[in-house]
């Protein structure tokens, strides 16, 4: 009886012993301890040691008092991650400080950061263009919520650069299917162009291919209706000057006229000068 009173006991005071050692191993770090480590992280910054600073900038947002000093250290530690191109470590922790810190007053710039580490992701238009749709998505989101921020002019600039992009991928699959002769799904890739990428460098070059293909297929009267919307929105236009010769035969032999008459007429030019200098 009395040995299995003295267990208990001795288990009771094991435990109890055992648990005050938790509470002290658990105690959380003083003011001073908390923004050491932040000072830490912005010298590293400082000196270019961005991974570092990013997981100082982290270790301090857990431990520091103030409510403000916790927000922008888990935004310091995003802009860290993305400065050495770490993009998904960043989007984390952006996403982390949009959500913690919803009413921060650099919650715009957050989100930018957010949105531009989508674009940094962008590749060629031969690859795979989830990466461009997520970041046109995230353009467009972020240009309706905050439309006259210090940020909206870069990402509308970047907003154009990814049409771009989205209209070179379906040009660069319209001349797959032109190379292998298939006309309809190439007509359908020219078509999204003029009709959803107008305002893009490959607009005229669609209209042309349209031209073409519709030429060769025999389509005589809708080439013509193409090659008036060419020339008439874009007459000075190489891609416009193409498609007029292909349906206009004597075009070329025209313009070598043209181009003859007025040589002609520099070089009678010329030599009027000459001869005008030789005689004074």
């Amino acid at each position: 009886m009395y040995q299995r009173l003295i267990l208990i006991f001795i288990v009771i005071f094991v435990f109890s012993n055992c648990a005050k050692k938790e509470e002290v191993s658990i105690k959380p770090p003083n003011e001073e301890e908390a923004y050491k480590i932040y000072e830490e992280a912005l010298n590293a910054m400082n000196i270019g040691e961005f991974y570092f600073a990013a997981e100082k900038f982290a270790e301090a947002e857990k431990i520091l008092p103030e409510i403000e000093a916790s927000a922008k250290a888990s935004l310091m530690s995003g802009f860290c991650y993305y400065s050495i191109n770490f993009y998904d470590e960043a989007l984390v922790k952006l996403e982390s400080f949009v959500k913690r810190y919803p009413a921060d007053k650099n919650v715009a710039y957050a989100k930018y950061l957010m949105t531009i580490s989508y674009y940094e992701q962008i590749l060629g238009e031969e690859k795979d263009i989830g990466p461009l749709l997520k970041s046109k998505s995230m353009i467009q989101n972020y240009l309706v919520e905050y439309p006259n921020t210090d940020y909206s002019l870069d990402l509308k600039f970047k907003l154009g650069l990814i049409r771009n992009q989205l209209a070179a991928k379906e040009m660069y699959i319209a001349k797959y299917y032109i190379k292998t002769q298939k006309w309809i799904p190439a007509i359908n890739r020219l078509n999204n162009i003029v009709n959803n990428y107008d305002d893009t460098i490959f607009i005229e070059e669609a209209l042309h291919r349209l031209v073409e293909i519709n030429y060769n297929l025999g389509l005589l009267e809708e080439s013509k209706k193409i090659a008036k919307i060419l020339g008439y929105n874009y007459n000075s236009s190489e891609w416009y000057e193409n498609s007029y010769s292909l349906i206009n035969k004597d075009y070329k032999i025209e313009q070598k006229k043209l181009k003859k008459a007025s040589k002609d007429q520099e070089t009678s030019l010329v030599k009027k000068m000459i001869n005008r200098i030789l005689n004074k």
